[in-house]
This record gives C-alpha cells, sequence and structure tokens, in this order.
C-alpha cells in the first residue's frame, strides 16, 4: 500500500496536490482551517472557492481535525501562504509520528525573522525527511491535467524520490535534488520580479522591457543566492528561471496581477483586494532585502519593487530611479 499523505492548506495548490495525488491512486487526505470550507468540498465533492471545475477523485478524504489528519499520515505535505508556515508547524508537530517525512509547497520565508522555511522544520522536527516542492506551476493547470514539471529538493535523496514517485503522472513530471535552499530562494523571489515585469506591462512599456526585466532578475537571484551558498544550477533550473519566467508572463500569477495593477494605477489596497488571494510578495519582498543587506549585495529592482509596495514611491518614479543607474558592464570582472 502506497504511503498515506496528508496535505495540509485547502486552497488552490494544496488542492491540486491533493486530487494529483488521489487520481495517482495514493490514500490522500486534505485538511482545510475552515470549518464551512471543508462542509462545501466535502459536500460538492470540489473546491468551489479556489478550483470549481476540478472534481474530488472518490478515494480523497476531505477534514477539518487537524491532529488526526497529521497522526495517520506517513508523509505531511505543508501547502500554507508563508504567514501561517510557522504557526502550522508548531501546531502539528507534537502529532508527527517518527520517521514521518515533511513537504511544503509554500514559497516565501518567515515573516519577521526572515529565515528560510526548512530551517523551521530541521529546528522543530529534527531528524526527519523534510523537502520542498517548488517550480512553474499554476493550480488551474495542474487541475486541468496540462503539462506541469517541478522539482522536489530534500536533504534525504531518498525521500525526494519517494516523495517524486508519488506525484508523478503521465502529465506530471517530478524531478529530484538536493539543494533545499536554492529552491525556496528562486520560489521566493520569483513572485518580487514578477511585480516589476507586471508593473512594466502595466504600464505598456512593451516586450523588451519585460524581457530586461526578467534577465536582470534572473542575475539578482543567482547573485543572492552565490552568496548564500545555493547551486547555480538548481537557480538556472525549475525552481529558480522555469518558475520566473511562469510567474512573470502567466496572467494567472497574482504577484504579476498586483504588478500590473499598479502599473494602471490603481492603489495598492484595493489591488489586494481585487485578487482576493494571498500575495506573497507583499511579505517576502522585506525578507529579500534583508537578505540581501545581510551579505553585502545590492538587489536594484527587488529594492524598487520594496520602495513601490511600501507606497514609498510610485510605480512611475521606481522605474525613473532603475533606469538613472550608472552604465556599468553587465557581468563584471
Amino acid at each position: 500500500m502506497s504511503t498515506p499523505v496528508a496535505v495540509l492548506g485547502a486552497g488552490s495548490w494544496g488542492t491540486a496536490l491533493a486530487v494529483l495525488l488521489a487520481r495517482n491512486g495514493v490514500p490522500t487526505t486534505l485538511w482545510g482551517r475552515s470549518p464551512q470550507a471543508v462542509v462545501d468540498m466535502a459536500t460538492a465533492r470540489a473546491n468551489t472557492r479556489y478550483l470549481p471545475e476540478m472534481k474530488f477523485p472518490d478515494a480523497l478524504g476531505i477534514t477539518g481535525v487537524i491532529e488526526t489528519c497529521v497522526r495517520d499520515a506517513g508523509i505531511v505535505l505543508i501547502a500554507v501562504p508563508s504567514h501561517a508556515f510557522r504557526d502550522l508547524l508548531d501546531t502539528i508537530t507534537p502529532w508527527v509520528g517518527p520517521g514521518v517525512g515533511i513537504a511544503w509547497a509554500t514559497k516565501g520565508f518567515d515573516p519577521g525573522s526572515g529565515r528560510f522555511l526548512h530551517e523551521l522544520v530541521e529546528e522543530r522536527l529534527p531528524g526527519h525527511p523534510a523537502a520542498v516542492v517548488t517550480g512553474p506551476s499554476f493550480a488551474k493547470e495542474v487541475a486541468a491535467g496540462l503539462p506541469t514539471a517541478l522539482t522536489v529538493q530534500s536533504n534525504d535523496p531518498e525521500f525526494a524520490r519517494k516523495l517524486a514517485r508519488l506525484l508523478h503522472a503521465p502529465t506530471f513530471r517530478a524531478y529530484t535534488g538536493t539543494d533545499i535552499l536554492g529552491a525556496e530562494l528562486g520560489g521566493a523571489m520569483k513572485n518580487v520580479l514578477a511585480v516589476a515585469t507586471g508593473v512594466a506591462d502595466g504600464m505598456e512599456l512593451g516586450l523588451n522591457a519585460r524581457a530586461g526585466l526578467i534577465t536582470r532578475g534572473m542575475n539578482e537571484i543567482l547573485r543572492l543566492g552565490t552568496a548564500l551558498g545555493a547551486k547555480p544550477e538548481t537557480l538556472m533550473g525549475l525552481a529558480g528561471l522555469g518558475d520566473l519566467v511562469l510567474t512573470c508572463t502567466g496572467d494567472l500569477s497574482r504577484n504579476r496581477r498586483l504588478g500590473i495593477a499598479l502599473g494602471r494605477g490603481v492603489p495598492l489596497k484595493q489591488a489586494i483586494a481585487e485578487i482576493g488571494q494571498v500575495v506573497e510578495s507583499i511579505v517576502t519582498v522585506d525578507e529579500v532585502v534583508r537578505l540581501a543587506q545581510r551579505v553585502g549585495i545590492e538587489l536594484p529592482i527587488a529594492e524598487h519593487v520594496q520602495h513601490v509596495l511600501h507606497e514609498d514611491m510610485t510605480p512611475e518614479e521606481g522605474l525613473r530611479a532603475l533606469l538613472a543607474r550608472e552604465q556599468k558592464p553587465e557581468y563584471p570582472d
């Protein structure tokens, strides 16, 4: 029998992953925080709020009781926003059995402390195999069965292979690796850079501008990643470049949509309200800039996104400030 998996977080991505696993024959239970949402999902056999067209397999369990869900699992897969990750981890730690693997599909840092999510897992659940599931993936396309490729990066190669096998499907390809830090960094930074490309598109600055921002944004990811010890190949792979391109160009991206709205002159609070879901860049941008300052690296695009999201400057002012920077070599010696 396949390892039972508890997916914690019934948003669009958690739901898509839970349905994927259940379709693959994996015993899967999806936990939701809202009692009413759990009742609605169990009744409709679908997540009518986030993925209404994705019908649940008969074998997928739905629950609002997190203790039982975690106690019965061989793998716990966390899919909540980064701001909720630490509290959820603290909640489940007493119920995680010996040898149970911990995975997460959350992109971002621990708000306030700026710590990587794998550091929180290692601190609270030492000795447990841990893995991050990340890469270019819109939940809606996974739900529709469209081709998707992700990476599972773990400190335990066998656990990475095990989890990848459970996720792997005819239209869902899962690769493996051992660079958790690099994978997490790429998944977090791309959200910040997607705001910048969205602003440029909202201001109708053209495809040249978008390509320039993506390329220079990738350079910022590589510079910070190298300073922190990430593998360049991780950042140039699915977890970095792949996710960056998708998020900066795909209109399903909340962070890109936020940037587009700001570029069109929509006030920040109104833009967030219209998106109606968590926009990770809002909390991630401060942690990215703080990390860069800690290692003495300048990230011009990320820094100007921070100013815009803090409403210290308008998108137009941010663009002018970027363009006014001194001329220099693309890759200094």
